[in-house]
């Protein structure tokens, strides 16, 4: 993705954020100036936990249409790393028809919610012993508690104010009828070790910096730490 490509996307996404009053924290709008400036150990949280943007189009090099944007709001850590926070919330826009592909996750469970917006669709398959696509057998999942039983392949729909519980190992991808806000309250994250996509895919994007950093991505404050 071109740098020119990440800040524009950025800006429509503050610009989103604000039609639904969904407010970010005073950090997210900080230049790479300022993040160069900090002092580390001040903001050794945001930098190891790897919070804040991340716009990604998974290597593909279309993010309109297989992309996803998220800000991670807060994300924890085990009591070794010296505090315990056993929890993680992201912030996403999903807009008409972007799809996020197909994955799963070893060990996160996650609630996925409409925030506002359109209406976001999910497609849902369990993850044979070979972490394929069970194409036969149904999948369970919870909307707002209460248990839903779909097909194979089948696609739940979720409207402004509705919610999902996902499993681990539950292969799932979503896109939106309209843009969305999606939240995400989960175990912690860790976007490195935790995602197995059906497809082989990178989960971060390669940059070419075509012009200067508005405000960095996760990928760029980790270079700080």
């Amino acid at each position: 993705m071109k740098r020119s490509e990440i800040n524009q996307i950025i800006r429509d996404g503050e610009d989103f954020f604000r039609q639904n009053s969904f407010y970010l924290p005073e950090w997210a709008s900080w230049d790479w100036d300022i993040w160069q400036r900090k002092d580390k150990e001040e903001i050794h949280e945001i930098l190891h936990q790897e919070l804040g943007w991340d716009i990604t189009d998974f290597g593909l090099g279309d993010f309109r249409k297989k992309g996803l944007l998220l800000f991670t709001v807060r994300n924890g850590a085990t009591a070794e790393a010296g505090y315990e926070k056993p929890y993680c919330e992201k912030i996403m826009i999903v807009d008409d028809g972007q799809v996020c592909l197909q994955h799963f996750h070893w060990d996160k469970v996650e609630d996925i919610i409409n925030r506002g917006g359109g209406t976001l669709l999910l497609q849902f398959y369990n993850a044979t012993a070979e972490e394929d696509l069970d194409r036969e057998n149904p999948v369970i999942v919870y909307v707002d508690g209460i248990k839903r039983l779909l097909p194979a392949g089948g696609i739940l729909a979720l409207n402004p104010g509705q919610s999902v519980t996902l499993p681990q190992k539950l292969y799932h991808s979503f896109w939106g009828e309209g843009k969305v806000l999606v939240g995400e309250v989960s175990k912690i994250n860790d976007d490195h070790t935790d995602n197995r996509f059906y497809e082989a895919i990178p989960r971060f994007p390669e940059i070419e910096e075509d012009e200067p950093i508005t405000y960095p991505l996760t990928k760029d404050t980790i270079r700080l730490r």
